[in-house]
């Protein structure tokens, strides 16, 4: 992933996404930082946010203590939160960074499939919401307005979401 695209791209606006609120999400397995592999469909039944992310990434960094704080709360709700780390290094530097941030959400180590699966991410932050069966019900590009991700997360969550 090259910095320069991404910045370039975040200033002009530009967003692309294949996975569309409504349609299912992509299906996804990728190895988390403790060794384990990670799939989507290991969370059916929560509402997952999948969010794609790098070290290097300013947005990120500002997102990541909101996310942390908002799986803290949501949790036990039926959120989990992924983040897909789209980092080129290895995966030590993206532990060493997570353990720094204190981050209580499972982190797996992105590829060009799964990027390219969810619209050929390019663009860091985004963030996916899915259904608890699986379907695409929300997308951010960028850093969202946090009152915005929260009141989307807690409408998801809601029994009465259909």
């Amino acid at each position: 992933m090259k910095r320069a695209l991404v910045v370039i791209a975040l200033v002009a606006g530009l967003t692309a996404t294949a996975a569309r609120a409504g349609v299912a999400a992509p299906a996804f397995a990728l190895r988390s930082l403790e060794g384990r592999t990670v799939r989507l469909s290991d969370f059916r039944g929560k509402v997952v946010l999948l969010n794609f992310w790098a070290t290097w990434c300013g947005g990120c960094r500002v997102e990541m203590p909101w996310l942390i704080e908002i799986y803290r709360q949501y949790r036990s709700q039926g959120l989990e939160i992924i983040g897909v780390s789209m980092d080129d290094g290895g995966e030590e530097v993206i532990a060493k960074f997570t353990k720094a941030k204190n981050v209580n959400y499972t982190i797996v180590k992105g590829n060009e499939a799964v990027a390219n699966a969810y619209g050929k991410v390019q663009l860091l932050p985004q963030t996916f919401l899915i259904n608890r069966d699986g379907t695409v019900a929300g997308h951010f590009t960028g850093v969202p307005d946090r009152r915005e991700l929260e009141n989307t997360i807690r409408r998801i969550l809601s029994p009465n979401q259909k």
